[in-house]
Parts: C-alpha cells; sequence; structure tokens
C-alpha cells in the first residue's frame, strides 16, 4: 500500500524527510509530537506519533483531517460520486467556495479539488476562494486516483489519539509539555521579491511572524520542548536565530513550484533546532 502522504502540497517535506529526521532525537518515535504547519503532513506520516497534536491556518484543510479521522467511510462513499472532468471540477470549485456544506460534503470536494488541479497547488485569493485551475491529464494512464480507500483509512488509523486544531501557531507555547517535539514548517522566508508563495491562506505570513515564531522556539526551549524548524536560508531567518544557542544547519534540496522539472533549482534550505544530541 503506499503510505506516502494522501494529499498533494506545496512545499511538501516528502523528499525531505530523509533529510530532517536524522536532526530529530533518536528516540522521536517514542514522544507525543505537534506540527503546528502541517500542510501534507509528510513528517506526521514518517513519525506516525502515538498522541499530540496538528495544526493549520487553512481551515479547509483542518476539517478535511478531522473528518478523516472520525467518518472515513461517509467521506468515501461521498467522493465516489465525483468524476474527472472539467465540468465536474468548476462546478465543485464553485460550490466549495460557497456556503451551507457539510462537513463531509466539504472535505470530498476538497479531496477531490486537491487531486484534480493544476500540478496540486492548493491555492487561496485574498477573499480565501479557492482558485487553482484545472489540472489536464493528456495520458489516461496519469489520470488522478481521486479515491484511495486503503489510504484515507491508513490515514484514519495514524490520527487515531492525535488532536486536530485550526489555530494560529502560537498554541504550541501553552499546548506542548517538557519532552514533547515539535516540528516547524512554517511558510518560507522569500529569498526574493518573486518568491512570496505563501497563498495556502488568505492570512500570508509575514516577518513579524517569522519573529513570533522565534520567540515560541526561545520559550518552548526553556520549558524543555524539543524542536526542528525548517524554513529558508535567508539572511532574515539566519539574523534572527544566531544571537541563540540553537543550531543551524544547512541542507541542499530541489525546490519549484512549476511543473517543468527542468526549471527547478538545487537551492540551500536551513534547519534549526535545540536539539543537542
Amino acid at each position: 500500500m503506499n503510505k506516502k502522504p494522501l494529499l498533494k502540497w506545496v512545499g511538501g517535506k516528502s523528499k525531505l524527510v530523509k533529510k530532517i529526521i536524522p536532526y530529530f532525537p533518536k528516540d522521536y518515535k517514542n514522544r507525543v509530537f505537534h506540527e503546528p504547519f502541517l500542510g501534507g503532513g509528510a513528517l506526521f506520516y514518517t513519525v506516525q506519533p502515538k498522541h499530540g497534536s496538528l495544526n493549520d491556518i487553512n481551515e479547509k484543510l483542518m476539517t478535511f483531517y478531522r473528518v478523516v479521522r472520525d467518518y472515513p467511510n461517509e467521506l468515501i462513499n461521498e467522493v465516489s460520486k465525483y468524476e474527472y472532468s472539467r465540468e465536474i471540477f468548476n462546478n465543485l470549485r464553485k460550490k466549495f467556495n460557497g456556503s451551507n456544506l457539510s462537513d463531509i460534503e466539504k472535505s470530498a470536494i476538497f479531496l477531490y479539488l486537491n487531486k484534480t488541479c493544476y500540478n496540486g497547488m492548493f491555492r487561496v485569493n485574498l477573499k480565501g476562494q479557492f482558485n487553482s485551475a484545472f489540472g489536464r491529464y493528456s495520458n489516461p494512464l496519469r489520470n488522478p486516483i481521486i479515491v484511495s480507500e486503503e489510504r484515507i483509512i491508513y490515514l484514519n488509523s495514524l490520527l487515531q489519539g492525535i488532536n486536530i486544531f485550526n489555530l494560529d501557531f502560537s498554541y504550541i507555547e501553552k499546548y506542548a509539555k517538557k519532552n514533547d517535539l515539535v516540528y516547524f514548517d512554517p511558510p518560507y522566508q522569500p529569498i526574493s521579491l518573486t518568491a512570496n508563495f505563501t497563498s495556502y491562506s488568505s492570512a500570508g505570513f509575514t516577518i513579524n511572524d517569522q519573529i513570533r515564531l522565534r520567540d515560541i522556539c526561545l520559550n518552548l526551549n526553556e520549558k524543555g520542548v524539543l524542536f526542528v524548524q525548517s524554513n529558508s536560508y535567508e539572511k532574515k531567518i539566519i539574523d534572527l536565530y544566531q544571537s541563540t544557542d540553537f543550531q543551524l544547519y544547512e541542507i541542499q534540496v530541489y525546490r519549484g513550484i512549476g511543473s517543468n522539472t527542468i526549471s527547478r533549482k538545487k537551492i540551500k534550505e536551513i534547519l534549526i533546532t535545540n536539539n543537542y544530541n
């Protein structure tokens, strides 16, 4: 069975898990685990914690995870009704951006749009409306698998015992306890004026949010909470953390939002942690 994250998500860490996990404590599977910026949840899939919390500012994303945890069969039944076509995509996108949907229907449409939109790019406008285009697949063998019952049931099993929130990331400051492990994957600080892709929600993520995150890391450290953070290798971020006692590590990754793999470049990212093992 395919145990990769169920959702496609821009900026997801599926290809970086093997580079990030070595910076976790060796007993990470035995710790309470938290992800305040969940997205596609690649690290959560790897850690498979028994207890902890998952959070994201994207309300529809977190509603989806709650429905997978609590109503997997109802979700499967609902999303199975939708066929892959441009007309159905456009109709469901309009419905998704409306109102008066049950959580199950909203989550079924969310999964459908995630699997069928262009390049898996979940994007919203300033009004918080999903505005990604239809993803056309010329090769029938590559047509998206909208419903994978096994993968939904598998994710359901991972989510048992996990608290799911739709809050500002600062919730973690009071929620995490000593010896817990937190993985932060915030929207990255842009490294250029054209690199700012933070439109998973209409709120955006500013340098002031990055400062708040740094201060929360300091407070968690005082409480004895271990954390690992991914971010862009950018001067403002480096300056924020160089004055702390945290460890900063450079890693090499391939990044690119576009579908043309030739345009994807190897760039530097940074890992920040208070795990000194």
